[in-house]
């Protein structure tokens, strides 16, 4: 990879201007509004992260991105260039992971990163590649015998072998055990460090919090907030929250009267209460439940996340 140092802008990006501009992107597929006015910018060396359950549009958003589908109405410009207009140009200075990579089973990993250099004027060295990916003892590999983590390198490797200015990950960790994913968000800081923007989707919320410098939440097509992760949550969220398996007999009218709660929310058969008293609401919750003849269970206490922030905004958990 080359140093920080030596990356300029791309021919048709200035200093300062956003390295990818989405603004008012609409794609329908016959009733279903796929995306539905979705405007955002990624600056250069940002990652960026499209945040939401299957379904929300992000696929879609950066496919048209990418040049793979056109938009209904919008604009989007990568490095300067309009994607309508310039998607040859544009494909030169970026990277692709897909979703869904079909690699060939019979070629080997460094048959796949050479056959992928041959498609590009400007390529990395295949040594470079092995070696930054940590792929230099599966280079006579073939793809069908790699681990999934392997897989998904070299899905990021063959996304790298032009340099590219810009690199769109969708969805990179899917379907990895916690430490091949921990890896791989390793792997993608690695990226920003050297200098690289990234785009990425994800539906995982502890990844958004430990990579992304700003996040997109999406929900049906729309775009319904962005900023960092503490700027997220600190718009709606100043209290702490208390969280436990819901009871029966306590409705949400009288857990709301219970001291210091702000708000009561519920997510996959735990109840939360947001509260700016710890110990006052967990001493009138206890209060309540002993006189149900009953205690809440897996009680804890805990800050207010993006999964929060989400809940807030959609009413229902990511995972729905």
């Amino acid at each position: 990879m080359r140093d920080p140092a030596d990356r300029s802008p791309g021919p048709g990006a200035e200093a300062g201007e956003p390295v990818i501009d989405v603004q008012d992107v609409r794609k329908a597929y016959g009733a279903v509004r796929a995306v539905d006015g979705v405007t955002f910018q990624v600056a250069r060396g940002e990652i960026f992260g499209l945040l939401g359950p299957n379904g929300a549009g992000k696929t879609t958003t950066m496919e048209m991105l990418e040049g793979l589908h056109a938009p209904d109405s919008g604009r989007l410009t990568v490095l300067g260039l309009d994607v309508a207009s310039h998607a040859s140009e544009i494909k030169e200075q970026v990277g692709v992971q897909l979703q869904t990579a079909a690699l060939f089973p019979q070629l080997t990993v460094e048959e796949l990163l050479r056959l992928f250099g041959s498609f590009y004027r400007r390529r990395l060295p295949v040594a470079e590649l092995l070696k930054d990916l940590d792929l230099g003892e599966k280079r006579s590999d073939q793809s069908k015998n790699l681990s999934g983590g392997q897989r998904q390198r070299l899905s990021v490797a063959l996304a790298l072998v032009n340099d590219p200015e810009v690199v769109f990950l969708d969805e990179p960790t899917t379907g990895l055990d916690p430490a091949a994913r921990r890896g791989l968000w390793e792997l993608i800081l690695d990226l920003k460090r050297h200098g690289r923007t990234v785009l990425m989707t994800t539906h995982y919320l502890e990844e958004a919090e430990a990579i992304c410098d700003r996040v997109a939440i999406m929900d049906h097509g729309k775009i319904l907030d962005i900023g960092t992760a503490p700027e997220l949550i600190g718009r709606r969220f100043k209290e702490r929250a208390i969280q436990f398996d819901s009871l029966d007999g306590l409705g949400d009218q009288r857990l709301s009267a219970l001291p210091s709660v702000v708000r009561v929310a519920h997510e996959d058969g735990s109840t939360l209460l947001y509260t700016r008293d710890v110990p006052a609401t967990i001493g009138g919750l206890l209060e309540v439940s002993r006189g149900l003849g009953t205690e809440p269970g897996n009680l804890l206490v805990r800050q207010a996340t993006l999964e929060d922030v989400f809940l807030e905004l959609t009413g229902r958990a990511l995972r729905d």
